[in-house]
């Protein structure tokens, strides 16, 4: 479902379309966030990166809360830097944005009592899994948080800095500085586990939850080997014009994406009717398309 939305520039009226599936995937992320940032980095003193490590060094040095300071940080950076967003980004960030405040405002009125306090590990862990999964949901729907994307953004423009370079550096100061102000070492050591597993189950979510493995093949009975896959496996075949450097023969390059439990099946294939074949496997992520989430008759699986 869509419906049309209205923004109000210098430059005029704009219209766009605002797809309800990705503001709700939005707002469910920003719960998942929010929840994990309440219940594990605040109840536990553990800190984080960005403008979250920010608004968590606020909250622990004077007890300023989050939602407000969360609001406050960003909204000017929205301002500053909207135009490097794209209008349905920046729509949709301004309601990611403001969903995080809204639920960390939430889950404050009656937290849950997660007492882990004896094993800091199962916190940190917990802590990056949240937070990844819910800013994984809010990247991969079109939405951001704001803060750091966008002075990433700025610089990389105006000073040419590469932009995982300054998100990088921002979030190794505000990192550093919560240790030197609030944090112990041993606590500042469980943020950075925090910060690494939350960065590597986002790049999961983005990805894809599922992954396949594609197959480069280069053989003189390419033929054979693709209607052999198409008949056993069920799995299409493309055909790429090749020629090689050296020799500048001619030859047929043959492409095929396989799930990950098929490879060796694939590989047998191959071997059984070229064993001197070719063959390079790569990890593919975030497949779709028939065989995959599309049936034979192009119904989602």
């Amino acid at each position: 479902m869509k419906y049309w939305a209205v923004l109000l520039t210098k430059e005029g009226i704009f219209l766009f379309q605002i797809h309800i599936k990705n503001v709700l995937f939005i707002l469910l992320g920003a719960a998942i966030f929010s929840f994990g940032l309440v219940h594990f980095n605040m109840q536990h003193n553990l800190g984080e990166g960005g403008f979250t490590g920010i608004t968590l060094l606020l909250y622990f040095l004077w007890d300023f809360d989050p939602a407000i300071s969360n609001i406050i940080l960003n909204v000017p950076m929205f301002l500053i830097g909207w135009r490097f967003l794209g209008r349905i980004t920046f729509i949709y960030s301004i309601i990611g944005t403001a969903a995080v405040s809204l639920f960390l405002s939430v889950f404050q009125i009656k937290p849950f009592a997660i007492h882990l306090e004896s094993d800091m590990t199962l916190v940190a862990l917990f802590a990056g899994i949240f937070i990844g999964v819910g800013l994984g949901i809010i990247f991969r729907y079109g939405g951001t948080t704001g803060g750091v994307d966008i002075i990433a953004r700025l610089a990389n423009k105006y000073i040419g800095w590469n932009i995982g370079k300054t998100m990088f550096l921002f979030d190794f100061i505000i990192i550093i500085t919560s240790v030197f102000a609030i944090l112990d070492l041993k606590q500042g050591m469980y943020t950075l586990v925090t910060v690494y597993i939350g960065a590597r189950v986002i790049d999961f979510i983005q990805e894809g939850a599922y992954s396949a493995k594609g197959a480069t093949i280069i053989s003189n009975q390419s033929e054979e080997i693709a209607a052999t896959i198409l008949q056993r496996m069920d799995r299409g075949v493309t055909v790429l014009e090749g020629r090689g450097s050296y020799s500048g023969e001619k030859r047929d390059v043959l492409y095929c994406v396989v799930a990950r439990n098929e490879i060796v099946r694939l590989k047998n294939i191959i071997e059984s009717i070229d064993p001197h074949a070719f063959v390079a496997v790569s990890t593919v992520h975030d497949v779709a398309g028939e065989g995959f989430t599309l049936d034979e008759n192009k119904n989602p699986i």
